[in-house]
């Protein structure tokens, strides 16, 4: 976990008002610059990927007319395509993360879910695990020893430093897996917050982790510093945001919905957000991205929307003053980009609000599933198969069938067992889709152009990845949700509907004086996140292995149309 007790209040005040920092002082730098394979056509200097964790199209919508700062920049002088989708149907962070500069679904990315269970052993496999690292700050914490070794193709990052050596390329986030997918294989470093130290990285056999740390450095002593001034995490500043106060019953407790919320902590609030633009902006200036006559990167996966949706739902006054402060500190950061530079923003998957305020604001389909439903197959299972302890064990977001340990029973058992399972799943009216993870597999990859006219089995399709899906595939119904409840996630997502598929996918260039040298557009056609990494590499100029998505004509942004366009 990341910082838990205080944002540096100077850091904080210094991004809000927009006062920089000595070491955030920003210099203009080149309007564009050429970039690798380009034929001397003029590209961008810096390729900006926003990735805001859990921002649907529907929040976007719904404050898109209250935005001021960065959000309305990019919603007036941006193309913005309102149906973007992440196509998939298990709508997590980390699969979400893997689409966005691979151009491939979750399906070929080998990363269907934040975890999975390793069904040899039992053991919980992390999505980004990798044993032989360490990390940086020399404590294993968090999600422990990580890198982008389990994602199996390679990204945007990885073909620019193919083509372009010199192009430096970073990722900062409040989550390990939003820096790691978006630095990708063989950028130069993918940084995100941990509890009482501030940036980390991971440590591969044969680096030191003093070389690892340099280009944040500097910023970690500030941070840990100013950590010693304490400053609130929430204002209340914002008229909207009043009145949307309450008090909610969920599974017998009381949850309160307020400003600030009970307990307040850095890493579920809005400051979270505000850092880690600080850190993505004092990377600009120490390493001089954009600045230096050739491409380069930057990812920013920002975390508090994510968080704060888990923790308090997407429709209360958390998330509304949330709205308010992501919108003003991008504002800021953009203001810090150098001419020229490409932004785009998405997200990793969308969200819905805690289902016992659904169902209040007139949605009464919306409800906590039956906790024993699961628990009653178990017991139909072990009779029928004469089992000694339960089969059915949760597990990557699905359910493993296992025998002790969590480890998979033997086949055909395994198969006939789960067989079984589906068909006992299937006939409660919660269960939107359920099949075997090998059943599914026997389908081919579907296309997926059309990403708002895939059936369930079809997204479930590209999620499924051979021996690190569950048995057993299940998705319920919509707004129904199996788990939850006061002082854990009381909100989620996850479902292959189109509240957690669908999310804006927004293309902005910086101009002189912070305009865009692009009229603002609005695309109303679905596009799909798979489709940004061919979209940019047309953009800057770098040759694409084959990938599922196609490049998006971006008039104005490119010398030319896409060359090859699928149907």
């Amino acid at each position: 976990m990341i910082f838990r007790r205080v944002l540096a209040s100077a850091l904080a005040s210094a991004l809000m008002s927009g006062a920089a920092l000595p070491a955030l002082a920003l210099q203009a730098g080149p309007s564009v610059t050429t970039g690798p394979g380009t034929n001397g056509r003029a590209t961008p200097p810096l390729v900006v990927t926003i990735v805001v964790d859990q921002f649907s199209a529907n929040l976007f919508n719904q404050y898109r007319s209250r935005f001021t700062g960065g959000l309305r920049t990019l919603a007036d002088q941006g193309m913005v395509h309102v149906n973007g989708y992440q196509t998939h149907g298990l709508t997590e962070t980390c699969p979400g993360h893997s689409t966005v500069l691979t151009g491939m679904h979750p399906a070929e990315t080998g990363i269907p879910a934040n975890d999975w269970v390793d069904p040899a052993t039992g053991k919980e496999v992390y999505c980004l695990a990798a044993p032989q690292n360490t990390l940086a700050h020399g404590e294993n914490t968090d999600n422990g020893p990580v890198g982008p070794d389990q994602l199996m193709v390679s990204t945007l990052a990885d073909w620019l430093k193919e083509q372009s050596p010199q192009s430096r390329i970073f990722a900062v986030s409040g989550k390990d897996r939003g820096a790691i997918n978006l630095n990708g294989h063989k950028g130069d470093g993918a940084y995100w917050f941990t509890d009482g130290f501030g940036l980390t990285t991971y440590v591969e056999p044969g680096q030191s982790a003093e070389a690892r740390l340099a280009p944040v450095a500097a910023f970690n002593t500030r941070f840990r510093a100013m950590s010693a001034n304490p400053a609130p995490y929430w204002t209340g500043a914002f008229g909207d945001c009043q009145g949307l106060d309450g008090d909610w019953t969920i599974r017998g407790q009381t949850f309160r919905a307020a400003v600030p919320p009970a307990n307040p902590v850095f890493d579920t609030s809005p400051a979270l957000d505000e850092a880690t633009l600080v850190a993505a902006a004092d990377l600009l200036q120490t390493q001089q991205l954009g600045r230096r006559g050739i491409t380069d990167m930057l990812g920013v996966s920002l975390s508090a929307t994510d968080r704060i949706g888990h923790s308090f739902g997407t429709q209360g006054p958390e998330m509304c003053e949330q709205m308010h402060r992501l919108d003003a500190a991008l504002g800021l950061f953009l203001n810090r980009l150098p001419e020229g530079a490409l932004v785009v923003l998405t997200a990793d998957h969308g969200g819905s609000d805690f289902v016992e305020r659904l169902h209040d604001h007139g949605y009464p389909h919306a409800h906590r599933a039956d906790l024993e439903l699961v628990a009653r197959v178990n017991q139909a299972l072990k009779a029928r198969f004469n089992l000694e302890v339960n089969p059915l064990q949760q597990g990557g977001s699905g359910l493993m069938v296992a025998g002790r340990g969590g480890v998979a029973l033997p086949d055909p058992l395994r198969t006939e067992v789960a067989n079984a399972a589906v068909e006992m799943l299937k006939a409660n009216p919660e269960i939107a889709f359920v099949a075997t993870r090998d059943e599914v597999l026997t389908d081919a990859i579907p296309a997926s152009n059309n990403p708002d006219m895939l059936t369930l089995r079809e997204r479930a399709r590209l999620s499924a990845v051979a021996g690190r899906s569950p048995d057993i595939l299940i998705f319920y119904a919509q707004n129904v949700v199996p788990g939850g409840g006061v002082g854990r996630a009381i909100s989620g997502h996850g479902t292959p509907f189109d509240y957690d598929r669908r999310v804006p996918i927004i293309f902005w260039t910086k101009g002189a004086e912070g305009q865009s040298p692009n009229p603002g557009q609005e695309r109303f056609l679905p596009i799909r996140t798979v489709d940004i990494a061919p979209t940019l590499a047309h953009v800057m100029g770098v040759s694409a292995p084959e990938v599922e998505g196609r490049c998006i004509d971006l008039p104005g942004f490119a010398a030319g149309r896409c060359e090859t366009q699928k149907p």
